[in-house]
């Protein structure tokens, strides 16, 4: 061995030696490095992503999606040829759905599906409106919420049904009645009638069987809701309330007295010609004395009417909604609401943006829309002069009623 080591070995054998050891190194940091292990290898193979993982999880997933999409419209086919049959529907349709579906593309088959999907579901409404394959498509002033697309009649789990509300907008009018539900048809868990029904103060003989139908459909962690500010101010109404559900809840918007007659009168005075505020609002203007026969007037004292509701109804059950606040701070007004309704706070600042040239806050994206969106035309008109005057005298006819209501209701609005 010592010999080994102190004979003189040439020269290109020491070179080859080191290359060697070079190379040796070179090759194992390599494998252990660079190359994959096996069973990444395998992976790899198996879920066909080759070395682009990223793409290939992408693809993967929207491959998954159309195949989703595939198996639904299948199934939308099988109910549809029931359908079909039962009204006498000419078969061909479906023939020719299924042979389009073989050869469609993603794009088309998804224009494809809404287009006959929205076609087969008027039919069905016009000769059962319970049908499942009716929910979904309805008319425009039916449409209630962003969560319409959660709706899906293919998916049997949800069992969408029409309930009688549980919650009611009682009032009031020209209150901010109109704005409250707008922002309410944001949440998923609110659905909602739009135009406002007038079930319990003029079509009351019609039955509750025809006042449901008329809810939009809802799936079981939804609320149904309708809004009809007279309810509020009509003396029926609280007792066949009551006689449909006594656990509803109520909400009412209120607004100070004085400024929501002025606003009434805009309202009256944009439709026809009508004689001055002044005129109207007293018996005998040179004396003072308020005429409380004109509804403008009258729906301003509002606790007398709540005096009639609490015959009925607990407190518990209402919810006072400021219209003031829904205007200078929506999404505080809009947690409280949330918090009564017993729902998760979505509705919050983030939806709104004050509109300078109307004078009242906008959604910034409308329901089922990405654009922006503030109430129509009506609401926001400019109010008429009305002399000083005039505005103190109805002030302190409202004074003591206001805080009678303030007492009544445990919340101070701080109207003038």
């Amino acid at each position: 061995m010592l010999d080994l080591c102190n004979k003189r070995w040439p020269r290109k054998l020491l070179v080859i030696a080191c290359l060697l050891s070079v190379l040796v190194c070179v090759l194992i940091s390599y494998r252990e490095c660079c190359q994959p292990r096996q069973d990444e290898q395998k992976f790899f193979q198996d879920w066909g992503m080759g070395s682009n993982f990223v793409r290939s999880m992408w693809d993967q997933e929207i491959s998954e999606t159309y195949r989703s999409g595939r198996r639904q419209y299948r199934m939308h086919l099988q109910q549809a040829r029931f359908v079909d049959t039962n009204l006498n529907i000419d078969e061909r349709y479906v023939r020719e759905d299924t042979e389009r579906l073989a050869a469609a593309s993603p794009a088309q088959f998804d224009q494809d599906r809404r287009t006959r999907r929205d076609g087969r579901r008027h039919r069905v409404r016009a000769t059962n409106p319970d049908n499942p394959l009716a929910f979904g498509y309805r008319d425009d002033d039916e449409r209630s919420s962003p969560s319409d697309t959660t709706l899906n009649p293919l998916s049997s789990s949800l069992n969408a049904t029409r309930k009688l509300p549980q919650v009611i907008i009682i009032g009031v009018k020209k209150g901010g009645t109109r704005a409250l539900l707008e922002y309410l048809r944001l949440h998923p868990d609110i659905r909602a009638v739009g135009p406002e029904v007038h079930f319990f103060d003029r079509k009351y003989d019609n039955g509750l069987e025809w006042y449901r139908r008329k809810m939009p459909p809802t799936i079981a962690r939804q609320i149904t809701m309708e809004k009809t500010p007279s309810y509020f101010i009509t003396r029926e109404v609280p007792a066949r309330v009551y006689n449909m559900s006594r656990d509803v809840k109520l909400l009412v918007v209120v607004r100070d007295p004085v400024t929501r007659a002025i606003s009434d009168y805009t309202q009256t005075v944009s439709k026809k010609n009508t004689k001055k505020f002044e005129e109207l609002a007293f018996i005998n203007n040179a004396t003072g004395l308020v005429d409380t026969s004109w509804s403008a007037i009258r729906i301003g004292v509002y606790a007398k009417h709540l005096e009639r509701w609490l015959q009925y109804f607990p407190l518990s059950q209402f919810m006072f909604v400021s219209g003031e606040e829904l205007i200078s701070n929506p999404g505080r007004e809009m947690g409280l609401v949330q918090n009564f309704l017993g729902i998760k706070k979505v509705v919050s600042d983030k939806h709104f943006y004050f509109n300078q040239t109307k004078g009242f806050p906008c959604l910034k994206k409308k329901e089922g829309s990405s654009s922006p969106h503030c109430l129509g035309r009506t609401k926001g008109r400019a109010h008429p002069n009305i002399e000083p005057t005039v505005i103190q005298r109805l002030r302190d006819f409202y004074r003591p009623f206001n805080m009678k209501f303030y007492q009544m209701t445990g919340r101070n609005f701080n109207w003038p």
